[in-house]
């Protein structure tokens, strides 16, 4: 916008407390910004801003004016030269869901600065939709691998996507059909809340390379003609549908595995030994804020890893080709470790037991003479306590049915012990 203002007296604090505003806005532009939103704009010594945002507000006498670089990171930097003095951030819609308000937050504390969000495009797109926004699952396939979406299919799911361009649509479109959900229902609105807002409806199966405008956000309704067609929201997974050389837990064990390794939320995971990648995927289906490492010696295995995490949708499995204990250096610390493979290696686990902190859980298996006695010895050393699974699987015997046994499975579980803390309500120490 051309016509000249003259900026108002500045209201707010210029001092290191909320010296700068964050402003959503819609595609409506000026127009739709509330008051408050306006005076930030309008009072602000510096205005950053990617160009669409800054077309959209008036130019003030005397005020600087920031487009964003690409990459960003030289722009953050002169930001932050500005500490003190009133700077205004534009940004689209809430500026904290899947916005610029994460990354500033990661250089300022909260008091640093304040928001006056416009509606996000996950709101404007349930309303579109009329589909209630905490039913629905929100994502954002900008810069992020798109693969993350398989996680969550599920028929009758009805998800809400942040396009990167005009070509997610079609790759959304495609990711659909590979996953048997072909019938889904897809909706691309565009320009939500301007002036040019459309949008493109069809199923995944008829998408083709439909290309739509750069700014849209996608509404899907999950569909698939396979029964009972989805991923299972609990651990223990048939071994079938990994890819695998026979080295794989079975699911009954890895059921227990992972109730031990008790996976909660934004936790790190060592898999050593990991073999198909079997329990770091079920690890990180647990929860989308869990991070994994799988460590393999075997080269072809680590290939099958990844693949696997792929088609599951937790592409994000960091996995590493070594022998531990060695491959272990450098590291995210963990929060728990599963070792399945290499419990006889010399202080492999005295190495892992020093990483974890406290609270931190220990899952360890064997299936020979030899690891169970390193179980034993474990379990002697750091206490924990020792399971020993047998499974026993039907199968045609004859016109009959008989049993056959899986091989046993000896577990040594601990968990490292936190330090006695005051009881909230009785003082006493728990």
């Amino acid at each position: 916008m051309k016509n000249q203002q003259t900026s108002p007296a500045y209201a707010e604090t210029t001092s290191e407390e909320g010296w700068l505003t964050l402003v959503g806005l819609s595609e409506a532009g000026w127009a739709g910004l509330a008051e408050d939103a306006r005076a930030a704009v309008l009072g602000a010594e510096v205005l950053f801003g990617g160009a669409r945002h800054l077309a959209y507000v008036p130019e003030v006498d005397g005020q600087v004016r920031k487009a964003w670089p690409s990459p960003i990171q030289p722009g953050l930097e002169e930001l932050m030269t500005y500490a003190g003095r009133p700077v205004c951030v534009l940004a689209s819609g809430d500026p904290f869901w899947f916005g610029i308000g994460a990354t500033l937050s990661r250089y300022l504390p909260a008091g640093a600065m304040r928001s006056l969000p416009g509606p996000s495009a996950f709101s404007l797109a349930a309303a579109r939709m009329g589909w209630p926004l905490q039913d629905c699952h929100c994502f954002s396939v900008v810069a992020r691998d798109i693969d993350r979406l398989r996680a969550v299919l599920s028929p009758g799911r009805r998800l809400l996507v942040l396009s990167e361009d005009g070509n997610s649509p079609a790759r959304v479109a495609r990711l659909l059909v590979s996953a048997g959900y072909g019938d889904s229902q897809m909706v691309a609105l565009q320009s939500m809340g301007g002036a040019s807002e459309t949008r493109c409806e069809r199923t995944a199966s008829a998408w083709g390379d439909t290309a739509v405008h750069k700014l849209n956000t996608l509404a899907i309704e999950c569909r698939s003609r396979l029964a009972g067609h989805g991923c299972s929201r609990v651990p223990g997974r048939d071994e079938n549908e990994f890819t695998h050389d026979g080295q794989i837990s079975k699911r009954e064990i890895r059921a227990v595995i992972l109730a031990y390794l008790a996976p909660r939320g934004g936790e790190h995971l060592w898999d050593l030994g990991a073999g198909s990648g079997a329990v770091s995927i079920e690890w990180l289906l647990a929860d989308a804020a869990n991070t994994a490492t799988a460590v393999e010696v075997k080269e072809k295995r680590v290939a099958q890893i990844m693949a696997n995490a792929q088609s599951f949708g937790v592409g994000h499995l960091q996995c590493i080709a070594g022998r531990t204990p060695a491959a272990l250096s450098g590291l995210v610390k963990p929060d728990a470790i599963f070792i399945g493979g290499g419990i006889t290696e010399a202080k492999l686990l005295d190495l892992c037991w020093q990483a974890l902190s406290a609270g931190g859980r220990c899952v360890a298996s064997a299936v020979t003479a030899e690891g169970e006695a390193a179980l034993i010895a474990a379990r002697a050393r750091y206490g924990g306590a020792l399971v020993r699974l047998a499974v026993e699987r039907s199968e045609a015997l004859g016109r009959f049915t008989g049993w056959r046994p899986l091989r046993t499975i000896t577990l040594w579980h601990a968990r490292v012990a936190r330090p006695k803390q005051a009881d909230f309500y009785s003082g006493n120490p728990i």
